[in-house]
């Protein structure tokens, strides 16, 4: 190899193997035709000199990068971390290669357009929502698989997985009623995100249905610090002993304000359920009760919907449903027999 050459080409492997360089591309091609002998002279040489083929040649002859991007936002919360580990693992077991592409929102993919724009993988998956049909089309665009969570809208090329979210907003309400709650309340996520509409639609209907009024809602963000706000901005204005949080980390913030800040007893004073079920859920000082997602139900159903457009093309309107699993713990007091 040349001196001060940072990789070793194909070129440097045949000439320390005394081969052609149409050896040493058919020796790295799966059934192509070349002797055992001249594999094992072109392996010895790659070996000798840290020679790996590019994938950019194969990427111009089939149009395929082996690259699925995956995007990731508001990883402060554990739950996505857990969504990315099981991604990243399922992809790699298929033969694919991640493209990690990190954003700041923790609910929008719509933000990341532009800049997705520029990279040439095989699909896409997010964690993130889309927001409108403008960018479900611009996106759709693209022509390959494109799948986020708990989107509001779809196109040919662009389908969803949804958490059950309205179904699990209904079993929240019941419980809470079910265990003595008389003034409800939702902690809500940024007022525009999907997931958050769909759990307060669950909630109000499962209110409805028990004959009860609307919940008081106080619009936040996903973070603790949004959950501590939230809980002192509604106990300003008025008590409540029954909370539904859009997630487990809103939950957590406000379960330590009311019982730091407002000086309340969880649950006998007021009871609190959140939804991911994060590790921090289950700890002997928060004992939440939540919602599971099933990360590993979701992932699979996402890479179900990637590997079904990739063989059948576009689709209008796939969306998969992953029930949510209740989890009763002790935030929340037990019921009365």
């Amino acid at each position: 190899m040349t001196p001060g050459k940072r990789y070793a080409s194909s070129t440097d492997v045949a000439r320390l193997a005394g081969v052609s360089q149409s050896a040493v591309s058919r020796s790295f091609t799966p059934g192509a035709s070349v002797s055992a002998e001249t594999r094992r002279k072109v392996m010895a040489a790659a070996d000798a000199l840290g020679f790996r083929p590019s994938i950019i040649p194969q990427i111009m002859l089939t149009n395929r990068s082996g690259l699925v991007a995956v995007i990731v936002g508001g990883l402060r919360n554990a739950f996505y971390g857990a969504v990315l580990e099981r991604f990243a693992t399922r992809l790699r077991d298929a033969g694919h290669q991640v493209l990690l592409v990190p954003v700041e929102s923790d609910y929008s993919l719509d933000t990341v357009l532009e800049e997705l724009r520029s990279y040439r993988v095989d699909a896409i998956v997010s964690g993130l929502a889309v927001l409108s049909q403008e960018v479900a089309d611009a996106l759709s665009a693209f022509r390959i698989p494109i799948v986020s969570c708990n989107t509001s809208v779809t196109s040919d090329w662009v389908a969803s997985v949804d958490s059950d979210n309205r179904g699990a907003g209904r079993v929240a309400a019941e419980w809470l009623r079910h265990c003595g709650g008389t003034r409800f309340a939702f902690l809500a996520g940024p007022e525009e995100s999907p997931a958050s509409l769909d759990r307060l639609d669950g909630f109000r209907a499962g209110l409805a249905a028990l004959g009860l009024g609307e919940p008081r809602v106080v619009i936040g963000d996903y973070s603790y610090e949004s959950g501590r706000t939230a809980a002192a901005r509604l106990f300003a204005e008025a008590p409540a002993d029954a909370i539904f949080c859009a997630n487990d980390l809103v939950a957590l913030g406000a379960m330590d304000a009311i019982r730091k800040r407002l000086g309340l007893r969880i649950p006998e004073d007021v009871m609190v359920i959140g939804y991911d079920d994060i590790p921090s859920a289950a700890w002997d000082s928060y004992d939440l009760t939540t919602f599971d997602q099933d990360p590993e139900g979701l992932v699979v159903q996402a890479l179900d919907l990637v590997r079904e457009m990739g063989e059948n093309g576009p689709a209008r309107g796939r969306v998969r449903v992953v029930e949510a699993r209740f989890i009763p713990r002790g935030s929340t007091r037990n019921p009365p027999p």
